[in-house]
């Protein structure tokens, strides 16, 4: 079980993203369309075009931590 701080901001992107990026994309996703710095210990959430995988990714101090889902339709 992963352990977030309390109080961390969590933030959406409102535009799908391309799911084959992977640290270094979602950072750029970070900085140039979201406008935030991806090593500020805050959440960010993406999702693709279908809106049925999400991905997250989390500064924790010593390194990245990405968390990926697939939702289930039914």
């Amino acid at each position: 079980m992963i352990a977030w701080p309390t109080g961390v901001a969590i933030h959406l992107a409102v535009a799908p993203v391309d799911f084959r990026k992977a640290f270094d994309g979602l950072c750029t996703e970070i900085v140039e369309a979201m406008e935030r710095d991806p090593l500020s210990g805050e959440l960010f959430v993406f999702r693709n075009r279908a809106g049925d995988k999400l991905k997250a990714l989390y500064w924790d101090g010593q390194g990245f931590v990405m968390i990926y889902k697939r939702l289930e339709k039914g």
